[in-house]
């Protein structure tokens, strides 16, 4: 048995019958949600894995086609907890909207580069990709983190791309 813990919103959306059972017929697990955020998944050790990373993927914010995508083994989730780099609630923000650029053009644009696929939930970020794609990203979300320009963000992420071709 499995125990995952996700924001109260997410888990209403993944209690609704038709969708929890097309999730456990193809992970092959029973899931259930308990106490708003709480869910158990129960079922044989490798389901289980499964479907702990699917829902927690799920659960910060990528819709559940992306979040299968993590069944395939080249396909890695990443979290990054920003509250814990930014206790400031304002840092966050700023931050937060430094990542998602004006009018989203920055996640778009380390998507198109590294090739993973970015959320922005709450006071996380986090990415779905291979392990290449990841380390793309991470070089870019990194620089902004620490107070880099954008310029440089792409530009270093560009590199990063190219010498791991």
């Amino acid at each position: 048995m499995q125990q995952v813990l996700i924001p109260v919103k997410r888990a209403k959306l993944l209690s609704d019958k038709k969708l929890l059972e097309s999730i456990e017929k193809r992970l092959g697990c029973k899931i259930h949600i308990e106490e708003d955020n709480q869910v158990v998944i129960e079922g044989e050790a490798y389901e289980e894995y499964n479907a702990k990373n699917i829902i927690s993927a799920f659960g910060r914010g990528f819709d559940i086609n992306q979040a299968y995508s993590l069944l395939s083994e080249e396909y890695f989730f990443t979290p990054i907890n920003l509250k814990e780099l930014f206790r400031n609630k304002d840092q966050l923000m700023r931050i937060k909207g430094r990542i998602i650029g004006e009018n989203g053009k920055t996640k778009e644009y380390i998507e198109s580069v590294s090739g993973a696929k970015m959320c922005i939930y709450e006071s996380t970020v986090s990415l779905i990709g291979t392990i290449d794609q990841i380390k793309i990203a991470n070089v870019a979300i990194n620089i902004l983190l620490e107070g880099g320009t954008h310029k440089k963000a792409y530009r270093v992420m560009e590199k990063a791309r190219r010498e791991l071709r």
